[in-house]
């Protein structure tokens, strides 16, 4: 894997004579240092995520500067993966795209060093202009239903994508609604453009194991379950997701919908329990489906 690109659109002015990691990493710097505080969205554990206009175009940057070995002591600990550069979402960005995902168009990367506590790296990626979250386009569906229409496309191209991300060998580890953002002049077509984002924990492998499925379903699950769904609607999703359409997904796919559900439940628990105890209003309670 190279340890730098710049796209054929970015590389103008000062990048144009770029040929390795360090101009784009002190490039990146310098525009970090440069930022100003409303346009700093995260700077934290290493990773500094900030807006930016280039030629007139808006775009986004993360800026890796080391986690530091208490971060990835801590994370091995916890029997986690850390994430210690912006290796993961270009990987996974370039992935998506083979697999006929939309997701988000890099601009620029780099990456440099081997010590995991202390690896720079930078991505820079292409703003999602004229879209919105689902989370938010959904969040009113359960008082106001949208047109049937619009909602069966959408259960259809979540679970394409879905699909044809875990096809890939793909898995989010944060596979939640809000990380889709749907182009709503697209919804008239077949499958409206979802753009999946947030990818800087992404996995690939050549097969994406069953638990990592199980937990990114679940979290999709879970963020949908104040959006109104109903059985036709659990029941189209599993019909696009499973090959072989409703009769795998009802048969040989039973236990993996049954675990994806238990653990959506049981996420929605532990948010309405945390919900409760940050003010003191009843608790969610069940869910939906």
């Amino acid at each position: 894997m190279p340890d730098f690109y710049l796209a054929d659109g970015f590389a103008l002015g000062e990048l144009a004579r770029a040929r390795s990691a360090d101009p784009l990493l002190a490039w990146a710097y310098e525009l970090a240092a440069e930022a100003q505080p409303e346009d700093v969205y995260r700077n934290k554990e290493g990773r500094k995520t900030l807006r930016f206009q280039y030629r007139g175009k808006p775009y986004f940057l993360k800026l890796h500067t080391g986690v530091g070995w208490i971060e990835v002591l801590k994370n091995l600990l916890q029997l986690r993966l850390p994430v210690v550069s912006a290796r993961n979402e270009y990987r996974a960005v370039l992935a998506l795209q083979r697999a006929g995902v939309y997701t988000l168009t890099i601009g620029a990367y780099a990456r440099k060093g081997w010590n995991p506590a202390a690896i720079r790296s930078m991505i820079v990626t292409s703003e999602l202009t004229g879209t919105t979250s689902l989370e938010d386009f959904c969040a009113h569906w359960a008082t106001a239903p949208p047109e049937p229409a619009v909602r069966m496309s959408l259960v259809r191209t979540l679970a394409d994508s879905a699909q044809r991300m875990h096809g890939a060998g793909i898995n989010h580890r944060d596979f939640y609604l809000c990380h889709f953002h749907l182009d709503e002049t697209s919804l008239l077509e077949p499958l409206p453009r979802c753009y999946l984002i947030d990818l800087h924990r992404a996995q690939i492998r050549d097969r994406t194991p069953r638990r990592w499925r199980v937990k990114d379903l679940a979290g999709l699950y879970f963020s949908a379950m104040d959006c109104g769904l109903g059985q036709r609607d659990l029941l189209r999703f599993m019909r696009h997701y499973s090959e072989g359409g409703l009769r795998t997904a009802l048969g040989a796919d039973r236990r993996l919908w049954r675990q994806v559900e238990r653990r959506a439940l049981e996420l929605y628990r532990k948010a309405g329990d945390t919900r409760h105890q940050a003010d003191g209003t009843r608790g969610l309670q069940g869910g939906q489906g």
